[in-house]
C-alpha cells in the first residue's frame, strides 16, 4: 500500500465523489416522485394505467441497470433519434430503476395501513384524496422507512455501473487509475473508503429515523 499514491489520488476521487452524489441524488429524487405516483396508480387500480404501471415495475426490477443504461444511451437514439448526454442518461436510468423499487416500497407501506383508517376518514367527510394525503400516507411512511433506506443505499451503489457509459464517477476513476498506473490496491481501497463516506451516514440516519418513527407509532 503506497500512501503517497493514495494522497495524490484524493483530488481525482473527490471529483468522482461529487459526480456520484450529483447523479445519485438526482436519480433518487426522480425515483421517489415516480415511485409514489406509480404506487398510487396501482393502489387505486386506475384503469389502463395500473396495467402499464405493473409492466413497468416488473420490467425494470427484473433487468440489470447496465442493460437499461445501454438501451437509453445507445438504443433510444437509434430507435427514436433522441440523443442524451452521459449524465442525463445516468440520472434517468437510475430514476427509472429506482421508481420501480420505490413504487413497491410505497405500495406495501400504504397497504400496511388498516383499511378502517380510510373508512373512518371518509365517514368524517373527508374526500378520498384528503384522506390519502393527510391520514394514510403519513402512516405509510413509518412502515416504508426500512425499505426506503435500503433502496437509497442500493441506488447509490448502483451508480458504480455508470462507468460503462463513461461517467467520471468513483468506479470510473478507479478503473482509469488502475489502467494508467497499475495501482490496483490503492485505487480500490479509495473506492471503498469514498463509498463508505457516502453510504454509512445514510445507513445511520435511516436507522435513527426508523427507531424514532417506530416509537412514535406506539405513542412513546
Amino acid at each position: 500500500m503506497n500512501w503517497d499514491v493514495i494522497v495524490s489520488y484524493l483530488p481525482l476521487y473527490k471529483d468522482g465523489l461529487l459526480i456520484t452524489l450529483y447523479t445519485g441524488w438526482f436519480g433518487i429524487l426522480i425515483s421517489i416522485v415516480l415511485g409514489l405516483v406509480t404506487a398510487l396508480i396501482v393502489h387505486f387500480k386506475v384503469p389502463v394505467l395500473k396495467t402499464i404501471a405493473k409492466i413497468y415495475i416488473e420490467i425494470l426490477r427484473n433487468t440489470p441497470l447496465l442493460i437499461q443504461l445501454f438501451f437509453i444511451y445507445y438504443g433510444i437514439p437509434k430507435l427514436f433519434g433522441i440523443v442524451t448526454d452521459e449524465l442525463t442518461c445516468g440520472i434517468v436510468g437510475l430514476g427509472l430503476l429506482g421508481g420501480a423499487y420505490m413504487a413497491e416500497t410505497f405500495r406495501s407501506g400504504i397497504e400496511a395501513v388498516d383499511t378502517i383508517q380510510m373508512e373512518s376518514a371518509l365517514s368524517l367527510g373527508m374526500t378520498r384524496r384528503q384522506a390519502m394525503f393527510h391520514i394514510i400516507l403519513p402512516q405509510a411512511v413509518t412502515y416504508s422507512v426500512p425499505a426506503f433506506v435500503a433502496n437509497l443505499i442500493f441506488l447509490l451503489k448502483e451508480t458504480s455501473v455508470f462507468s460503462c457509459i463513461s461517467i467520471l464517477e468513483l468506479m470510473f476513476t478507479a478503473k482509469d487509475r488502475i489502467a494508467v498506473s497499475s495501482t490496483t490496491v490503492e485505487s480500490l481501497f479509495l473506492v471503498v473508503v469514498f463509498y463508505l463516506i457516502v453510504l454509512l451516514p445514510v445507513s445511520i440516519i435511516g436507522s435513527v429515523v426508523e427507531r424514532r418513527l417506530r416509537y412514535a407509532s406506539f405513542g412513546n
